[in-house]
């Protein structure tokens, strides 16, 4: 099953996109260009994708450290992105996703809030997920602006993007710093006015009607919260798709409905973060 800011097994909708062998080898060669899904349902590919990073550490005032990784654009300036890892940790899907990133034009930073190796099993991920100390990944995360805002190649434009329990800390992110866009894919946004009152940033949100627990009453109870806290400059997108289903990786992989989420996405961060 799924908790609020995780995920598990779910109904198999189809396998996702699959390489060649002719395809691994252009694409380890620099020859062609993949398209992400096909990126990221292939282990070797996405693990190559992801060996362009570069490994940053972010301290945050307090002495805390993070380990991170960036992977820079071919143009710069450029706006930014964190991009914060659903509840398997730091993976080579977040990693891959980085390098596509950064391909668009986005010094993309890729944090690492737990700083012990990804889980494979949903039992690993939720132990990462318990040990997780959330007045420190916070600092953490506030620095990870900073250190975006302030890097010599940036324009001082800063986005946040998650996926599962990353997508509740994308959110978390843009209450607790002055970031310019947030990305929330099927995170937990639990939240009550009290708690949005910080909000300033414009909000993307991309949820699945057959997600058991980022489901719509949470949602409906987080567009009345920002009502109420007078917070007009959200869009939530519905997808007829259950959790984690822009994760080719997994079986609730839904391609048209990951493709479209990713179109609007870039829509949004290219308007905000332009």
């Amino acid at each position: 099953m799924c908790t609020l800011d995780g995920c598990g097994s779910h109904e198999d909708l189809g396998p996702p996109p699959k390489a060649t062998d002719e395809d691994r080898r252009l694409f380890l060669k620099g020859a062609i260009a993949l398209p992400l899904a096909v990126i990221l349902a292939d282990p070797m590919l996405a693990h190559a994708a992801g060996s362009m990073l570069e490994k940053v550490t972010i301290t945050t005032p307090e002495g805390d450290q993070m380990a991170a990784e960036i992977a820079m654009p071919a143009t710069l300036p450029a706006p930014t992105v964190i991009l914060i890892h659903e509840w398997w940790g730091l993976n080579d899907q977040i990693r891959a996703v980085a390098a596509e990133y950064a391909k668009q034009g986005y010094i993309a930073l890729a944090v690492d809030l737990y700083g012990k190796p990804p889980a494979t099993t949903p039992d690993g991920a939720k132990a990462l997920m318990a040990g997780l100390d959330p007045v420190v990944a916070t600092r953490k995360l506030q620095s990870s602006v900073e250190f975006l805002r302030n890097h010599k190649d940036s324009t001082g434009k800063v986005g946040s993007v998650g996926w599962c329990f990353g997508g509740g800390w994308s959110l978390n992110t843009a209450l607790a710093t002055d970031i310019d866009a947030a990305v929330i894919y099927y995170g937990n946004v639990k939240k009550t006015p009290e708690q949005v009152a910080t909000l300033n940033a414009p909000l993307l949100g991309h949820f699945g009607t057959l997600d058991k627990s980022i489901n719509k009453a949470m949602v409906d109870g987080f567009e009345q919260s920002l009502r109420i806290a007078g917070k007009s400059d959200y869009q939530f997108y519905w997808y007829e798709a259950d959790h984690a289903f822009a994760n080719p990786s997994g079986a609730r992989y839904d391609s048209e409905d990951a493709m479209l989420a990713w179109e609007r996405t870039m829509a949004f961060f290219g308007d905000h973060l332009a």
